[in-house]
């Protein structure tokens, strides 16, 4: 029971560690950095080392540097997109319904966050929901989007960008191991919900994110 409870503890302080590291970087935010490492080196040192690339980076970076990257990588490229239902349903009209029920389970859960502008499928806002709010419901939505998060992990770690680690690190949290590459990550999605894949296997190849050029 011991062991479970610390699994637990070591989940949440990994999902709100990378909530805060997959924000903007604003010098507050990577004022944070001696803190992220002192809390993940005291509940989980294994995890320590997938964000120990961008910790080092934001040390050895100035600040508009570490920007620039963060832009680049983020939103220059839907490649790398933050927003786990774009990858499942893209610029659908669908995708909308699904917004709406992001906002529904944080309402059941007396989720009041200021969304700074930012939809509710934002993947930093969903690991703080499952950080700090509704563990539970938090880890079966990470779940539900594995595809989305599994397919950002790859994208990343292609890209060859220390944020790629702070995505394994999320992944370990999940049940199961990560697939290992995109065809994995495809029958992963095929195997149960959601059950359209526009990030994986589109009927318009318009709607393929991770096919992005840019």
């Amino acid at each position: 029971m011991r062991a479970h409870h610390r699994e637990a503890d070591s989940s949440r302080v990994i999902r709100q560690a990378a909530a805060v590291c997959l924000a903007y970087p604003e010098p507050d935010v990577l004022a944070t950095a001696g803190l992220l490492r002192a809390a993940l080196a005291e509940k989980s040192s294994r995890q320590v080392v997938d964000f120990e690339p961008l910790l080092a980076f934001w040390k050895s970076s100035d600040p508009s540097t570490i920007q620039t990257h963060y832009v680049d990588v983020f939103d220059l490229s839907r490649k790398h997109s933050l927003y786990l239902s774009y990858w499942t349903d893209g610029d659908t009209r669908r995708r909308g319904e699904v917004l709406a029920a992001f906002k529904q389970r944080y309402r059941c859960s007396g989720f009041l966050v200021d969304t700074r502008g930012e939809l509710p499928d934002y993947l930093p806002m969903v690991l703080e929901y499952a950080a700090i709010v509704d563990p539970a419901d938090g880890t079966a939505l990470l779940q539900e989007y594995r595809s989305s998060v599994e397919l950002l992990r790859l994208a990343l770690a292609e890209r060859g960008t220390p944020y790629a680690g702070v995505l394994t690190a999320v992944c370990s949290t999940l049940p199961g191991a990560s697939p290992a590459d995109r065809k994995a990550v495809m029958a992963m999605a095929a195997a149960g919900p959601p059950t359209e894949t526009v990030g994986l296997e589109p009927k318009d190849p318009r709607l393929l994110p991770i096919g992005d050029s840019r």
